[in-house]
């Protein structure tokens, strides 16, 4: 059986986790990594495989995973939708999802692409988890409870603003779906942590948030990629009421977000072309294996 032929877009925390996720999964093999700094430097790990600086630099690519940055995932996937590669990536700005989707379903059905849009665990994994529990319990409430733990979306955010030389933006549950978020900061020489502090909670992804920054020597001696989630809904099934379901999960973040990455790579292969979010695609495709053994197993 013909493997998937896979590109990796980026190799950060996500880019790592994933190649790792491919080499684990036997339908898949790497056709290459592409790096803004393309093979100089190259680590060890990545010895076996071309590593260039543009995908049209490698051969045979049936899917193009965007381990990139949230903000820059639009520009890689019209580029890489429009050369007849599927695109899959784990953008995380929920109410810029709707309007990502829409701009890129044009694209996908004038070139015969599938792109998958964010598909990581929130939103991705927890959205499929959200979505049944609401049609287990179609009246009700749901909340989203997330951390403690390290936010990758919100680190790289902060990490981009001006005197910031390292970030760690950690999550903290207050309850019923709100939360805090804790940033810690390394100080380019001569910025102002007030500075840095007022850019970073006007910030989208901090402006409904309850937000603190912090300055500290070396964000390394607090970085811990640990994450989590607690999603509870109670409602109401047909006319009965206080159903309430519960679930829980403990993570290391992008090691998470590389396996959802690699499955819905897989599953891109299996949809017409349009672009995608993970509760639009069935389960079984994001799977590893035949489909009937699949149902025996699992059903």
């Amino acid at each position: 059986m013909k493997k998937i032929r896979a590109a990796v877009v980026g190799y950060g925390n996500i880019g790592h986790y994933t190649v790792q996720a491919l080499e684990a999964a036997s339908d898949f093999e790497i056709a290459g990594i592409v790096r803004r700094n393309g093979a100089e430097n190259k680590p060890a790990e990545l010895a076996p495989y071309s590593v260039v600086k543009d995908i049209s630099e490698l051969k045979d690519v049936d899917v193009a995973i965007l381990a990139t940055p949230t903000r820059s995932c639009e520009e890689y996937a019209k580029k890489i939708l429009a050369m007849g590669i599927n695109t899959v990536d784990s953008f995380d700005i929920h109410t810029s999802i709707l309007n990502y989707r829409n701009t890129l379903m044009p694209i996908c059905k004038e070139h015969g692409t599938v792109a998958v849009i964010a598909a990581g665990w929130d939103p991705g994994s927890d959205s499929i988890v959200r979505s049944l529990m609401q049609s287990l319990a179609p009246k009700g409430l749901s909340y989203t409870n997330f951390g403690p733990g390290m936010s990758m979306g919100h680190s790289v955010c902060v990490r981009s603003k001006e005197g910031v030389k390292n970030a760690l933006s950690m999550t903290i549950p207050k309850g019923e779906g709100l939360h805090r978020r804790m940033v810690y900061v390394e100080l380019e020489d001569g910025a102002s942590i007030e500075e840095v502090a007022k850019a970073v909670k006007a910030d989208p992804y901090f402006a409904s948030d309850e937000t603190h920054v912090f300055a500290v020597p070396s964000v390394d001696d607090v970085r811990d990629m640990g994450h989590g989630v607690n999603l509870v809904r109670k409602g109401v099934s047909g006319k009965t009421q206080n159903q309430r379901m519960e679930f829980n999960m403990s993570i290391n973040n992008p090691a998470l977000t590389g396996q959802v990455l690699v499955n819905v790579a897989r599953a891109s292969m299996r949809q017409q072309p349009a672009c995608y979010t993970m509760i639009e695609i069935p389960v079984i495709d994001m799977l590893e294996g035949e489909r009937e053994d699949l149902i025996a197993h699992l059903v």
